[in-house]
């Protein structure tokens, strides 16, 4: 197992600044108490089935608290529908929302690891993609690292849990998540076979 260091480049002009969600961190802080139970205290979940928040961008969080919201209101017709987060932003104004993403992006995501059979696999699928299947490579929205893109809405990917990675990706797939922008992750996703989706989970785990 190892940490797969990739060179720092700059793609399509686009930075990796801040998105503006104007959330007040403490306030967030003091909110977050019911998400511990799944994602941590401070966002690095224990279970690999919830994604770790910590250090993503308060603007995807933001994002995904709303469509979660919406999912619920409209019975999975629009945004994101999950049950279990339905309960959970029930209750939540646009306030909240901005300070539990604040709070979280502002903590740091625990790094993972790559298995070393899937690096190579891995690297190219994520580097290059795959031109004959019509696979973009994924660097070209999540960054070489693997960090994303905040003004852009792409979210950071690296060090994420392999068996949540490979959850969304099959939900795309599926088409039972369908809040990706322009459905640029369903297009892409739908073009993955299980291998490639067990690989890429993998080896996102240690990139950095």
């Amino acid at each position: 197992m190892r940490k797969i260091a990739i060179p720092v480049m700059l793609l399509l002009g686009l930075a990796g600044q801040a998105a503006a969600v104007e959330g007040n961190v403490e306030a967030g802080k003091a909110k977050s108490a019911t998400c511990a139970a799944c994602h941590g205290p401070d966002g690095n979940s224990p279970t690999d089935m919830y994604p770790k928040i910590a250090g993503q961008h308060a603007g995807y969080l933001y994002k995904q608290l709303k469509e979660f919201k919406q999912g619920a209101a409209t019975g999975g017709k629009e945004g994101r529908n999950n049950a279990v987060m339905a309960g959970m932003v029930a209750a939540l104004s646009d306030e909240d929302m901005k300070d539990l993403a604040a709070y979280f992006a502002s903590q740091t995501m625990k790094s993972g690891t790559t298995p070393e059979d899937v690096v190579e696999a891995g690297q190219k699928l994520f580097r290059a993609g795959d031109m004959q299947r019509g696979i973009p490579a994924c660097i070209a929205c999540h960054g070489p690292r693997g960090v994303g893109h905040s003004l852009a809405g792409f979210p950071k990917i690296s060090f994420q849990h392999a068996a949540y990675i490979k959850t969304q990706l099959e939900s795309f797939r599926a088409g039972t998540r369908a809040n990706d922008l322009n459905g640029m992750m369903r297009d892409t996703a739908h073009k993955l076979t299980d291998k490639d989706i067990e690989v890429l989970s993998k080896y996102l785990g240690g990139l950095h």
